[in-house]
């Protein structure tokens, strides 16, 4: 059945905070109204988000319910219970700790053309994740086998390279965060978020190999989690 995801009050204050307070934490804390890094990583994060679930919900209704919905599901991965929230909160620490650093010290710490690149490296995370959330339109967000939803392998677009192609995607827009804010901290928080995406890839493997059918033949065909001739 199709449904839409209802804008309550709780959704309408979530969305707020994903699509302008965590992205404007940035010129928000230091009012520096003229760092144009913060705004174009604003801007990629905002944007980002938004098109990416524009996207998903036109070829899959109900992923955002499923998505608004997924801690209030009893058979949630109990270690992904404190996984996910990590993963997702550590996404507003960086700029937070960005921040906080430009406030102590607004020197730029790397060059025009490196923080170009990590750009552009914000720009492929989002393209590769928002394409990961379009392609498995069972993308929740926590790891639970969706028989009510009639969970299966997906195996086709970024899935046919890696076996968590989100997850890749994410941990690009982490690093590149860092570095587009000037960030030497931050980077502590991109470390500490790339150890939890790594464990959380590892516990999600063994958990579909178990319980979903056809994902042990998916993965003796596309061998690599995370980066394909490495792990």
């Amino acid at each position: 059945m199709n449904r839409s995801l209802p804008l309550t009050p709780r959704v309408v204050v979530q969305l707020l905070i994903v699509v302008v307070l965590l992205p404007g934490l940035p010129v928000l804390i230091t009012q520096r109204w003229d760092w144009w890094e913060a705004w174009a990583y604003a801007a990629v994060s905002a944007i980002g988000f938004v098109l990416s679930r524009v996207l998903a919900v036109k070829r899959s209704p109900d992923i955002l319910i499923e998505r608004s919905r997924a801690f209030e599901h009893a058979n949630t991965e109990p270690w992904d219970r404190v996984l996910a929230p990590l993963v997702g909160i550590g996404g507003g620490v960086i700029p937070l700790i960005a921040a906080l650093e430009a406030l102590a010290d607004p020197a730029p710490t790397y060059s025009l053309p490196v923080k170009l690149a990590a750009l552009a490296a914000l720009l492929g995370g989002y393209a590769l994740g928002t394409w990961a959330l379009v392609e498995n339109t069972f993308f929740s967000g926590t790891v639970r086998i969706q028989s009510d939803r009639g969970h299966r392998v997906v195996s086709t677009g970024p899935y046919g390279w890696v076996r968590h192609p989100g997850y890749v995607g994410a941990w690009l827009a982490f690093a590149a965060s860092a570095v587009i804010l000037d960030g030497v901290w931050a980077w502590v928080a991109v470390a500490i978020l790339t150890m939890a995406l790594v464990v959380r890839t590892h516990l999600e493997d063994q958990t579909l190999r178990r319980k979903l059918v056809g994902y042990a033949e998916y993965a003796a065909r596309v061998r690599y989690r995370l980066v394909p001739g490495i792990w």
